[in-house]
């Protein structure tokens, strides 16, 4: 550790601890050899694990156990406290494991750490020869990592039509536009581990047509390729203006990584900037640019932001929070015209613009599953195991809506950590497994230093009940329909919403039980 490292937290668990400070089913937070070090008491094992989510770097201690893992406070992602393995999107790696040993009523964390899993599936004729993801995105990805770490030895191909390797995409509206993220951080990985891992990704490729009957792809260049079973993961693609002046040059989208370093790099040199679109990825966007000092002006069909998203209440101050920042609304408007320096609005104002962005929304890429005949409406319709109409075609991430236990619907979601809990559903259940995706939907925003967290999905509410102050940035919002809780959204309060989401797993485990029971004889 060098001088400007932090100073290790607590204890040195090297030197042992007694027991009797670990409270039953629950943790202690110290070090050993250099490390922040977890140690966690579940019964009679202690186990001992990195302090620190791989994902963004979220304190752990203040996580939420659950059974054998340990769940981030910040974006939810889960660590196995026996292997250290991360279980779940949006953390990728896994924490650091050690050997606890129990002597004369005390813990001491060894020196030797725990090597991470390793997995080998047996040859056989269930497994399919060879498989083929189409879509780079979080579901994509997700996928190819986890066919390989679930010890799967065939070919995988990991087709994308993004120039660039797969990207935190949720970084490109945040941190890198405002400036505070660098580019290096954006690829979720290096080229060399999809080599590392022959994991055959092919970038800047287009996907022309699914042949189903002889399970082959023909590629845009004329090229085929062939599959043993096939995951689309292909995405949602941005609403465009169809008003004059929409393909101007300073004029931008935000989806790709290409869109963000143009973004990121028009942002440098501009004044005025109008966002057209009140959605999350354009009041991100305001306040990324205001972080740089641009004026900001946002144009939006709604008359209260979010209200369908988040209720009246929260919408409300959402609009005030930008409007302390500087931001100047226009709600109930229109774009009827970009110029080369001004946005013309429907009811005729003139906003002075040298930099416009568009966030009107995005409609899942559905065009392949349409000429490969898959079921769809509204997105590509997928059984609880994400399995197509079309066997040994599976579907994850933007375009797939799935049947929803807890508002006994489907629903089709936009959410890069959902995205990429059902390509790591997806992958093990072309694997066979059979894995019933019910992960609760999860969502995270940030605005200037305001950080709000959802979970549940609720379309339509009749409720948003709300627990707290929320101009004290201290609240939890529950969003119910019929009595029956959805979603909840909470501010700054992330254990809240770790248990929440616990609450609605167990409904829907609840729900699960009660159908099983009901399908016997």
């Amino acid at each position: 550790m060098s001088d400007t490292d932090p100073p290790l937290p607590g204890d040195d668990f090297a030197q042992g601890v007694a027991l009797e400070r670990i409270p039953p089913n629950d943790r202690l937070l110290g070090h050993a050899h250099g490390e922040a070090v977890l140690l966690v008491r579940r019964g009679d094992e202690v186990f001992a694990v990195g302090a620190t989510c791989t994902h963004y770097g979220g304190p752990l201690a203040e996580g939420l156990l659950v059974g054998e893992t340990v769940r981030c406070p910040w974006h939810h992602a889960a660590f196995s406290l026996r292997t250290g393995e991360a279980l779940r999107a949006p953390a990728l790696d896994g924490i650091a494991c050690w050997p606890v040993e129990l002597r004369e009523g005390k813990a001491y964390v060894t020196g030797k750490r725990l090597p991470a899993p390793t997995r080998q599936l047996p040859a056989h004729r269930g497994l399919p020869p060879s498989i083929v993801i189409v879509g780079g995105g979080a579901a994509g990805h997700a996928a190819a990592e986890t066919l390989r770490s679930e010890g799967y030895a065939g070919p995988v191909t990991l087709l994308s039509a993004d120039a660039a390797l797969p990207c935190d995409r949720p970084n490109l509206s945040k941190n890198y536009l405002a400036g505070t993220a660098p580019a290096e951080w954006l690829p979720l990985r290096s080229a060399g581990f999809y080599r590392e891992h022959d994991i055959d990704l092919r970038l800047g490729t287009r996907v022309a047509r699914i042949d189903v009957a002889q399970r082959h792809l023909l590629l845009g260049d004329g090229s085929r390729v062939a599959y043993g079973a096939l995951l689309l993961a292909t995405g949602a693609e941005p609403v465009r203006l169809s008003i004059p002046g929409a393909e101007l040059p300073h004029v931008h989208c935000l989806r790709t990584q290409a869109d963000g370093e143009t973004l990121a790099t028009a942002a440098q040199n501009a004044q005025r900037a109008v966002v057209i679109g009140a959605s999350f990825i354009g009041l991100e966007v305001a306040a990324s640019l205001r972080a740089r000092n641009i004026e900001v002006h946002v144009v939006g069909r709604e008359t209260c932001l979010m209200e369908k998203v988040l209720g009246p209440q929260v919408g409300r101050y959402l609009q005030a929070l930008h409007e302390q920042h500087g931001v100047v609304f226009h709600l109930g408007s229109e774009p009827a015209r970009i110029g080369a320096n001004e946005v013309l609005l429907g009811n005729g104002d003139k906003l002075a613009a040298d930099l416009v962005v568009v966030g009107i929304g995005v409609r899942p890429a559905l065009d392949l599953a349409e000429q490969a005949g898959l079921a769809v409406d509204h997105g590509v319709l997928v059984d609880d195991y994400l399995q197509t109409s079309v066997r040994g075609i599976f579907a994850a991430g933007d375009i797939v809506r799935w049947p929803d236990a807890l508002s006994g619907e489907r629903i089709r979601v936009e959410h890069w950590v959902v995205a990429g809990r059902q390509g790591q559903t997806a992958a093990r259940n072309l694997l066979g497994r059979r894995e019933r995706y019910d992960a609760v939907p999860f969502f995270w925003t940030e605005q200037y230093d305001f950080g709000l967290a959802y979970v549940g999905h609720a379309e339509r509410f009749d409720e948003a009940a709300i627990d707290g102050d929320l101009d004290a940035r201290d609240c939890t919002v529950t969003y119910r329909r019929g009595g029956r809780t959805l979603a909840v959204a909470t501010v700054h309060r992330d254990l809240a919403g770790l248990r929440a989401e616990v609450a609605l797993e167990r409904t829907l485990a609840a729900h699960h039980a009660a159908a099983a029971e009901k399908a016997l004889p």
